[in-house]
């Protein structure tokens, strides 16, 4: 008698309904790079909120192999690539609701990054890009290993190890002027 595993749920985050659009509709967070392993449960797991999925969008960059087609539960998903597409980002397609758009998070995050990234990508209204969520938690981490080492930093380096002032605009940086201390 052979015996089966139940199947591992799929590490999925979606945005809140709410009036308020965002660029992004949620996280996943794969178990592998493996897509043919990966897409079946992915597009299960929308069905009720997003309808059949039928066409799924990657980059090519973080997938080793990108099949054509998925066989998933009752229908083929096609799957098509786009290097000018966001590397961290999925486009799921639907007869129905139209788009879902991913944050794909690496499958071999640590999972405080990932719940982190998870909880980023699902503000209902984000104007963060997936590009933009990735580079914010790759620089936060580098940033809290560097703080250890800070006052080695000040007196090799001969300079400050704070990292730059945020402007409010995402992104920007404010660089203060000589004269004006730091609040």
């Amino acid at each position: 008698m052979t015996t089966f595993a139940p199947p591992l749920s799929v590490r999925l985050s979606l945005t809140p309904k709410t009036t308020l659009t965002g660029l992004l509709d949620g996280a996943w967070w794969p178990r592998s790079r493996d897509l043919t392993a990966e897409l079946p449960p992915l597009v299960d797991a929308l069905e009720g909120r997003y309808g059949r999925i039928t066409r799924v969008m990657v980059n090519p960059t973080r997938w080793p192999v990108v099949p054509h087609k998925v066989s998933v539960t009752g229908h083929i998903v096609h799957v098509g690539w786009f290097t000018e597409q966001d590397p961290d980002k999925m486009i799921l397609l639907s007869y129905t609701v139209g788009r879902c758009d991913l944050l794909v998070i690496p499958p071999e995050s640590e999972p405080a990054a990932a719940a982190r990234l998870m909880t980023a990508a699902t503000v209902p209204g984000s104007a963060l890009t997936a590009g933009v969520l990735m580079s914010d938690e790759t620089s936060t981490g580098r940033r809290m290993r560097d703080t250890r080492n800070s006052e080695d930093a000040w007196e090799t380096e001969g300079g400050s190890a704070l990292p730059p002032l945020r402007h409010p605009i995402v992104g920007a940086r404010m660089i203060p002027l000589p004269g004006n201390p730091r609040r």
